[in-house]
């Protein structure tokens, strides 16, 4: 039976997956199909600039289709998963408003969850803690995570300083372990309807080297070199995007150039991993294979599934 009114303004579709599995192009179709628009949920596309290293689509490559969350936070600015949420809480109703369809599309997975799962309202930052932890290896902090939250710390890879940090933070500042908070998040009041892209493996490491390979070719170097003279430094919330630490090091004469590739490659395809581990603890999604498909194809049957579940045409 198709939706009333009431319940079609809650309806969103989300299409998630790793990184080189294909989403921006995928969404953009399915906006062109479907009269949507596309929310981004990448986590380093929401800085103005990182165009080449977030593989974000150019203007061209968007064929008309409305983007929110592009080049929406300065270089050196910072963005969190409790602003995202509430920009999606906001864009939603308006893209409902329009007769549109809101598609969340990304691979941020910390910033997916405060929609998809929910936030919680805990302590807020502590510049002076944070700063008590610098000197503390990761594998250091992430031991005595597991000491207080042991959930949390199997949770979080031991890699993951920014949400081991965070974690240790709540903990101290609450006295209650970051794990206890996250039972008291909600999801925003949307209905999610949401589609995951993946690709076999070996398809999907061959993506990654491709995507890193584009990435020089398009310009990746000359445009680090150009964010490091507007401001670009280790200290930025941006600098911390797959490539970019890379590139810089390049750039700084501490690797070569076919190192640099490497480096991207591994960089990346960790993050991959990391990504699809996340998103196979999201019992809700459907997945799509991709491997061997067109845009198209996989757009349409994305589309098809929608006009059932909603009940548009």
């Amino acid at each position: 039976m198709a939706a009333g009114p009431t319940e079609r303004s809650r309806d969103v579709l989300v299409l998630v997956g790793a990184t080189a599995t294909g989403k921006s192009a995928v969404a953009i179709e399915l906006a062109l199909r479907l009269g949507g628009e596309v929310v981004s949920a990448d986590s380093r596309a929401f800085f103005e600039g990182l165009d080449v290293v977030t593989a974000k689509p150019t203007i061209i490559e968007r064929r008309g289709a409305t983007h929110h969350l592009l080049d929406c936070v300065p270089l050196d600015g910072e963005y969190d998963a409790m602003a995202f949420r509430a920009d999606v809480n906001r864009i939603v109703p308006a893209i409902h408003a329009h007769g549109r369809v809101p598609i969340l599309a990304g691979g941020g997975t910390l910033y997916l969850a405060a929609v998809l799962r929910g936030l919680f309202e805990g302590p807020g930052k502590n510049a002076e803690f944070r700063q008590s932890l610098d000197d503390v290896a990761s594998d250091e902090l992430h031991r005595r995570l597991a000491a207080v939250d042991p959930p949390a710390a199997a949770a979080i890879h031991p890699r993951d300083r920014l949400r081991i940090v965070r974690a240790l933070e709540v903990e101290a500042a609450s006295g209650r372990p970051i794990t206890s908070w996250k039972s008291e998040a909600v999801p925003l009041p949307f209905a999610f309807h949401v589609f995951g892209l993946e690709r076999d493996r070996d398809d999907h490491r061959a993506a990654v080297a491709r995507r890193a390979r584009d990435m020089l070719d398009a310009g990746l170097v000359e445009e680090m070199a150009r964010l490091r003279d507007r401001g670009l430094t280790p200290g930025c919330q941006a600098f911390r995007s797959v490539g970019v630490p890379e590139t810089c090091a390049y750039l700084d004469g501490a690797i070569p150039r076919n190192e640099l590739v490497d480096r991207i490659v591994r960089a990346t395809w960790a993050l991959a991993r990391r990504q699809m581990a996340w998103f196979r603890g999201e019992a809700s999604v459907s997945w799509i294979c991709v491997t061997g498909r067109d845009v198209p194809s996989v757009a349409e049957e994305i589309a098809d599934t929608w006009r059932r579940e909603v009940g548009r045409s």
